[in-house]
């Protein structure tokens, strides 16, 4: 699974690009735009054709999903920690963020995946991830139910060591967007991940 999450700012055509993406075959884009209120959020996702609805996950904003057909949640580690997300349970698909294989490792069954990072030091943000990285840590995965996304730094050049290593997807997010043709990146990163499941398929 490839998941691109927004851009940390506004990006020119930023709906247009994402059409794009989904025409390409991005199978989930995460909105993680905290900081909107609830008109501009509804804007947001107006300017999102309907048919690609199904694919989107709210990081914020969630009494807006059922109104928007959205069936897919994301809660930060604190929120999840706090068990903000036990009201959402049973009528969303719940994905959630982790900073260290022990917490994967430990997460209950109601979550469908959960992002390890930083993978890399991250493209977006500079200086995170300089000091402290995850990648070695995949080798201890042992979660029997959620799916383990790899998440920062992330790009063509390396996508393919976080799934042989045993990530179960990529998540994007500088590597995209700040390209300077963001789905051409994206293809590219997209053609590596397929050569990665052909050497899984292979051993």
């Amino acid at each position: 699974m490839i998941i691109v999450l927004t851009p940390e700012q506004t990006v020119s055509d930023e709906h247009g690009i994402l059409r794009q993406l989904f025409e390409a075959g991005l199978e989930r884009f995460h909105i993680r735009k905290y900081w909107l209120k609830d008109a501009e959020m509804k804007q947001y996702l107006d300017a999102v054709d309907p048919v690609y609805r199904q694919r989107l996950v709210l990081h914020s904003h969630y009494h807006l999903a059922k109104d928007y057909g959205i069936n897919r949640l994301h809660f930060r580690e604190e929120d999840r920690l706090e068990n903000r997300h036990t009201d959402y349970q049973n009528d969303y698909s719940l994905s959630t963020s982790v900073h260290d294989i022990v917490a994967f490792n430990g997460l209950g069954k109601e979550w469908q995946y959960a992002f390890l990072s930083p993978m890399y030091p991250s493209i977006s943000k500079q200086g995170y991830g300089t000091a402290h990285t995850t990648l070695s840590m995949l080798a201890q995965k042992e979660h029997a139910h959620a799916q383990l996304i790899g998440l920062g730094g992330i790009d063509a050049s390396n996508c393919s060591e976080v799934l042989l290593r045993g990530a179960d997807g990529i998540a994007l997010l500088g590597s995209v967007w700040q390209a300077e043709d963001p789905v051409h990146a994206f293809r590219e990163i997209q053609e590596s991940c397929a050569t990665s499941r052909a050497k899984k398929q292979d051993k």
